[in-house]
C-alpha cells in the first residue's frame, strides 16, 4: 500500500424517509479527520440512504464506523418496510480501492473492518464479493437472499451463519462487508425507438454474448426526445468507457439512429475517464464534482510553496500563468482581511466596524475562491492537452478532434476571464480598506490593490492567448472584448487605490 492511499467506500442504510436520522448518520460519516463524505441520496420509496466517503483507508474504515454505529442506535429492522432489498440497518458496506492500493489489500481491509463492525457493534456480519472466504457469498443477492425477515429465520435455524458476530438478527438484522472494484454508471441518448435501444443493450451486454463486465438495459426516455441504453461497467479496466461507447455507436448505426450524447451518472474515478472525456460527447460532467481523486485532492491552495514553484518550473505547460493569476489574486484578498482585522474591534473605529466586517467576509470568501480558480485554471489547460490527444484517423474523428480542442481552449480562456473580473471587483474593496481602515496597515492595503492589478492582467493575457485559438471569430471577440474592458478598470482601480493611500500617509 502506497503512503498516499485512497479508497472509497459506499455505505447504504435502511433509512430513507426520517430526515432527523439521516442528518445523523451524514454527520458521523462526515465526522473523521481526513475522510470526506462526498456524496448522500436518500429515497423515501426504497427507504434507503446511499451514502460515499472517499479518503486514507484509515481514515475511511473509522468513518464507516461512525456511521454504522448511528445507524444500529437508531433503526430498527422489525419496523422497516421498503422497496429496496435489505437484511440491516446498515445493509451493506462495500470499499472500493482507489489510488495506491491493491484489490487484496482492499479486501484485507474489508475482512478487517467486518470483524471490528461485529465486535464493537454485536451485530452478525457476512463477507461478499471480493472480500468473501466462501464462493457462494460472492454475490451480494445471495448473501442477502430473503432480506431481513428471511435470513433471520434461516439463522435462527443454524443455515446461512454470519462470517462474524452473533448467530442470530436483533432489531439491527446483519450488514455485508464487501471489497469490490469501482463501478461506472454510464448512459448513452439516441434518437430513435425504445425497441431499438433495447436490441443493442441485449446485444452489448456481457449477459448476451456481448462485452465483459458490462451490464446494459434499454429504455424510452420521453423527457429527452429520445432513448437510452443505460449502462453499469462493473470494471473498467476490462471494458472502459470508449469501449461501450463505440459498441452502442455501432448498434446505432445499423439501426440508422442518431447519437445524441452520453452521461457518467454519479461519481468516476480518474483511471477509467482517461482521455476520452471529449470523445464519450459527455452531457453535464462536471470534473470537479465527479471524478472522485479531485473530492479529496488538496490543490494547490495546500501545497507547500516550493511544491508549487517547482511544479511552476517545470516543463509542464500547466499549472502556469493563470493558476499564478489566481493565487496572486487570493494574495491580495488575504490582505484586505488582514486590514479589516486589524480595524475592527479597536478603539476609533467603531462607526466603520459594520462596513469592515462586511468586506472582511467579502475578502475571507474571494480568497478560497481565487484559489478554486487557480486549480480549474491548471485543469482547465490540461482538457487542452487531451484534446490533443485524441484519434484523428478518418474524417469522422478529425472533426470531433477539432470541436473538443475548441471547446478546450475556450474553457481554457474563460477561467482566467472570471480571475480577471473577480480580481477588479475585489481591487474596490482594496480601496475601501485604505480609506476605511486602520492607518497603520494602509500599505498592506495597497499591496493588495498592486497583487490584485498583477493578478488581472496576468489573468487578461491568459484569456487572450487562449481566445487567438478560437476559430469562432463572435466567440473570440467576445472574450476580448470583456478582457479589454477590465483592463481599463483595473488601471482606474489602481489609481484611486493610490491616490487612498497617498491621503492615509500624508
Amino acid at each position: 500500500m502506497e503512503p498516499d492511499a485512497l479508497v472509497v467506500c459506499v455505505p447504504n442504510f435502511s433509512e430513507g424517509r426520517r430526515p432527523e436520522v439521516i442528518e445523523e448518520i451524514c454527520t458521523a460519516l462526515g465526522s473523521i479527520d481526513g475522510a470526506r463524505l462526498v456524496s448522500r441520496l436518500a429515497d423515501a420509496e426504497h427507504h434507503r440512504l446511499d451514502t460515499t466517503i472517499v479518503g486514507p483507508p484509515d481514515a475511511v474504515r473509522r468513518a464507516a464506523m461512525a456511521g454504522a454505529r448511528v445507524a444500529v442506535e437508531r433503526i430498527d429492522m422489525n419496523q422497516h418496510a421498503g422497496a429496496h432489498p435489505r437484511m440491516g440497518a446498515v445493509d451493506v458496506i462495500p470499499f472500493v480501492p482507489l489510488r495506491g492500493i491493491t484489490m487484496d489489500e482492499v479486501a484485507e481491509l474489508a475482512r478487517s473492518f467486518a470483524r471490528d463492525l461485529a465486535d464493537e457493534l454485536g451485530i452478525p456480519v457476512y463477507l461478499y464479493d471480493g472480500a468473501a472466504t466462501t464462493p457462494e457469498r460472492t454475490s451480494l443477492a445471495d448473501v442477502r437472499r430473503g432480506g431481513f425477515e428471511g435470513l433471520r429465520a434461516a439463522v435462527a435455524r443454524g443455515e446461512r451463519l454470519p462470517d462474524h458476530g452473533p448467530h442470530e438478527l436483533g432489531a439491527a438484522g446483519a450488514t455485508a462487508v464487501g471489497a469490490r472494484k469501482p463501478l461506472v454508471a454510464f448512459n448513452v441518448y439516441l434518437r430513435g425507438d425504445e425497441e431499438d435501444a433495447k436490441a443493442i443493450a441485449k446485444a452489448i451486454r456481457e449477459s448476451g454474448g456481448g462485452l465483459p463486465a458490462l451490464r446494459a438495459i434499454g429504455f424510452a426516455v420521453p423527457e429527452r426526445g429520445g432513448v437510452t441504453v443505460s449502462m453499469n461497467l462493473v470494471d473498467f479496466e476490462v471494458t472502459g468507457l470508449r469501449a461501450a461507447f463505440d459498441a452502442v455507436a455501432a448498434g446505432a448505426r445499423e439501426r440508422h439512429m442518431e447519437m445524441l450524447s452520453s452521461e457518467i451518472v454519479g461519481l468516476v474515478p480518474e483511471a477509467a475517464l482517461g482521455d476520452d472525456v471529449t470523445y464519450l460527447r459527455l452531457e453535464g460532467f462536471d470534473a470537479d464534482t465527479q471524478i472522485l481523486e479531485r473530492l479529496v485532492s488538496d490543490g494547490i491552495g495546500n501545497e507547500t510553496i516550493e511544491g508549487f514553484l517547482a511544479d511552476l518550473a517545470s516543463d509542464s505547460p500547466a499549472p502556469g500563468g493563470g493558476a499564478v493569476a489566481g493565487l496572486c489574486a487570493a494574495a491580495g484578498a488575504a490582505l484586505i482581511s488582514m486590514v479589516c482585522r486589524l480595524t475592527i474591534g479597536r478603539e476609533g473605529y467603531e462607526d466603520v466596524d459594520a462596513r469592515m466586517g462586511g468586506y472582511l467576509e467579502e475578502a475571507d470568501a474571494a480568497r478560497a475562491a481565487f484559489l478554486e480558480l487557480a486549480d480549474r485554471d491548471a485543469r482547465a489547460f490540461g482538457s487542452v492537452m487531451e484534446a490533443f490527444k485524441l484519434p484523428k484517423d478518418d474524417d469522422r474523428q478529425k472533426a470531433e478532434r477539432s470541436a473538443a480542442i475548441q471547446r478546450a481552449y475556450e474553457g481554457a480562456a474563460r477561467v482566467p476571464l472570471e480571475i480577471a473580473q473577480r480580481s477588479v471587483a475585489m481591487m474596490q474593496y482594496a480601496r475601501l480598506s485604505i480609506e476605511l481602515g486602520n492607518p497603520q496597515a494602509a500599505s498592506d492595503g495597497l499591496s493588495a490593490a498592486l497583487a490584485l492589478h498583477a493578478a488581472a492582467l496576468a489573468a487578461i493575457a491568459n484569456v487572450a492567448i487562449n481566445a487567438a485559438s478560437l476559430k469562432d471569430v463572435a466567440t473570440a471577440g467576445g472574450l476580448r472584448d470583456e478582457a479589454d474592458a477590465l483592463r481599463g478598470r483595473v488601471e482606474d482601480l489602481l489609481s484611486s487605490a493610490q491616490v487612498a493611500f497617498a491621503s492615509a500617509v500624508s
